[in-house]
């Protein structure tokens, strides 16, 4: 098709016969010819739809350029492919609308998956934040929008008969690195993330016991954290083979770790079995905490433990590292565990550690 434009002629290509049919060209040219004379360039305006970015565009570079900033990184990764990529892998990044947004979490919401909803607009919204900032779209259809589904902060804590049942229920699981992660959770308090990503390397003896150093890139607040190992989580370690290429606990592929979306699938199919109230992973961090405090253990060691991140004016000259008080606390905690899976409830044997975790 031939038009003018600013006074020069200019040519654009419609289509191709076949599939096209003379009439459906005829008329696709009659229309384009009406945007010439309306002042748009059909050549201008095609080139530019051919060099706009894809979704699948600006999603690659979205996990290549600012996703490796986060510590969310594989879960963004996760909600692209599962979530976004299926439905949008066809569309042009700047075609996505806020209804094609709504319906999309609509879906999800109904699967029932509501939290996972909520997760996938969070990514959408960043994603397109993004785009904007690289000029690769102009606006962003999450404006506007709200969490499809509301959330409420966990409180769960598993109470000592829970317990007892879980860590039996363990012994007699055929899956030994999901069982050890579990037990490590509840022994260590730490976060389920960081105890997935548990490296031999990382595990040292010292004069005062064996240690578990979490290296700043693993941990969640990017600060190294020193875990005392109690000699119930070293048991744990012990049983454990070293064939996970440096990795504990390793993955279903060589050089992989375990990750821990599959310790959540694995805990959901557990909680099913025992029949018991709803808990994730990170209720066990939760319930160790809670049942330290319970012990007497004080609060600042317990922070120190959880390796929560101080803003007290005082912290700033803090830098006492308080390890003889979390290995008190977490030997304390590790015999009293102990003495729950055995039935027990006296505290005689762990009382001297429970004394020195209690002032720190």
């Amino acid at each position: 098709m031939l038009y003018r434009r600013a006074g020069r002629l200019r040519r654009a290509t419609i289509g191709t016969l076949p599939p096209l049919s003379l009439a459906d060209a005829r008329e696709l040219a009659r229309k384009a010819l009406v945007d010439a004379a309306s002042g748009n360039d059909p050549a201008a305006t095609k080139a530019q739809d051919r060099s706009a970015a894809s979704f699948p565009d600006l999603a690659e570079l979205y996990l290549e350029k600012h996703a490796p900033k986060k510590r969310s990184a594989g879960e963004d990764r996760r909600i692209l492919v599962r979530e976004l990529l299926p439905k949008w892998r066809a569309c042009l990044a700047r075609d996505i609308r806020r209804a094609d947004v709504i319906a999309l979490l609509d879906d999800i919401a109904a699967r029932p998956a509501p939290i996972m909803a909520n997760r996938t607009l969070a990514l959408v919204r960043k994603l397109y934040n993004f785009g904007i900032q690289r000029g690769l779209v102009e606006a962003n259809p999450c404006a506007l929008l709200s969490p499809p589904a509301a959330e409420r902060r966990r409180e769960r804590v598993l109470s000592e008969a829970e317990i007892r049942a879980l860590w039996i229920a363990l012994e007699a699981e055929r899956l030994p690195r999901p069982v050890a992660a579990m037990r490590l959770g509840l022994l260590t308090a730490q976060r389920p993330g960081e105890i997935t990503r548990m490296r031999w390397q990382d595990v040292s003896e010292e004069r005062s016991g064996w240690w578990w150093t979490i290296p700043p890139e693993f941990a969640k607040n990017g600060r190294a954290h020193r875990v005392p190992l109690s000699p119930q989580a070293k048991a744990v370690l012990d049983a454990l083979p070293r064939d996970g290429g440096g990795w504990v606990l390793p993955g279903r592929f060589d050089g992989t770790h375990l990750i821990e979306t599959s310790l959540a699938r694995y805990v959901a199919d557990l909680r099913q079995r025992l029949g018991m109230e709803h808990f994730t992973p990170h209720d066990l961090r939760r319930t160790a905490a809670s049942h330290m405090t319970g012990l007497g253990v004080s609060r600042l060691v317990v922070k120190k433990l959880l390796n929560h991140v101080d803003s007290d004016v005082t912290a700033i000259y803090d830098r006492h590292g308080y390890d003889a008080e979390k290995r008190a606390a977490l030997d304390a905690w590790g015999g009293h565990v102990a003495e729950i899976v055995a039935g027990g409830r006296s505290l005689t044997e762990v009382e001297p550690q429970l004394a020195a975790a209690s002032s720190p």
